[in-house]
């Protein structure tokens, strides 16, 4: 029911947004922080600015050593503090452009910077988590939704060419509206299905050139069209069988997605080289309240009533601390052209 609501609240607005360019998060406004220890960093970072032409004067360097995995709250605090500290105040998104750290302790290192460190969270992780007052928001852009939120977003590191494929997929996503399909999965995995009544009804948008399709089916095999694709597994076959339009966002509902370079389950950077431009997930035990994972009828509205990548994730968790958002910012399919 719920999930029907917001849907038709998406086919209501979709007219009147075709309309009108939709304000939001441009360029001007995201700042690029780099790993200086990191040459990896330091490429992707200047491929990315050029790419979407950011302010050289938003360009931030620091240095992290040794590539830990996770932060202690003193030393995220520090690193915080240094960043902030070079921002320009208009700032209201921050690309950090490195694949570890990815974590502070039990919070993951991109919400223990837009909402602070939650060492409650810690006590036990699989307690309920901290309301972000960003939530389904419907603030056109960040900084209307409450003075100094800064959203964050990781840009993994391991690969400059697929970092470098990544980007360009998150520009071309602005050019035209491409036919495509959300896809939806309610596997047999009933622990990881938490999120399932959310699913939207199978429909179409014809405005958007957009397909909405909701399975019962453990995986999806030789999609050629994929915008959305939710699903709750601990590891997702058969990725390499399909074709993500410029701008695709796609998770899966697990413990340990967040856990970019470990191996227990399958990381969030499997969807970023499978070709989605964004994604996202937890770094510490979760269990599976739907709440610590993007909603998907919330996801799919911003989205597709023009919301950038990083917007629209981050509007569709509504207990975010321990959720980790990677990819490419800007991306945003259905924003009319206007800027970038």
């Amino acid at each position: 029911m719920r999930a029907t609501i917001l849907l038709s609240l998406l086919l209501l607005t979709g007219a009147a947004q075709a309309q009108m360019p939709v304000p939001g998060l441009d360029a001007a406004h995201l700042a690029i922080v780099v790993n200086d220890e990191e040459a990896n960093s330091v490429a992707i970072g200047e491929l990315y600015r050029k790419a979407r032409d950011v302010p050289a004067r938003n360009v931030v360097h620091v240095r992290i050593p040794g590539k830990p995995h996770k932060l202690t709250a003193e030393q995220f605090a520090k690193l915080k503090e240094e960043i902030d500290s070079k921002l320009p105040h208009d700032i209201e998104a921050v690309l950090m452009v490195w694949t570890a750290p990815w974590a502070v302790e039990c919070n993951s290192i991109t919400s223990a910077y837009t909402l602070g460190f939650d060492p409650e969270q810690c006590v036990k992780t699989c307690n309920a988590g901290r309301p972000s007052a960003y939530f389904n928001s419907p603030a056109p852009r960040p900084s209307a939704a409450a003075t100094g939120l800064r959203l964050s977003m990781l840009m993994p590191t391991e690969s400059v060419a697929e970092a470098k494929a990544l980007i360009e997929r998150g520009v071309a996503s602005g050019f035209r509206l491409t036919p495509a399909t959300a896809y939806y999965l309610v596997t047999g995995d009933k622990a990881r299905n938490s999120r399932a009544p959310f699913f939207p009804r199978s429909t179409t948008v014809p405005p958007k050139k957009l397909a909405i399709r909701t399975l019962q089916q453990e995986t999806l095999e030789g999609a050629q069209d994929v915008l959305i694709y939710q699903t709750g597994r601990a590891n997702v076959d058969k990725l390499e069988t399909l074709k993500f339009v410029p701008g695709a966002l796609a998770d899966h509902l697990t413990s340990w997605g967040g856990n970019l370079l470990g191996t227990e389950q399958m990381s969030s950077l499997r969807w970023l080289e499978a070709g989605a431009t964004a994604s996202y997930g937890t770094v510490s035990e979760p269990c599976n309240h739907w709440q610590k994972f993007p909603n998907p009828s919330v996801l799919l509205r911003h989205y597709v009533n023009g919301a950038t990548a990083i917007e629209a994730y981050w509007k569709s968790v509504a207990w975010p601390a321990q959720g980790l958002f990677i990819g490419e910012p800007l991306a945003a399919p259905y924003r009319r052209a206007g800027g970038k």
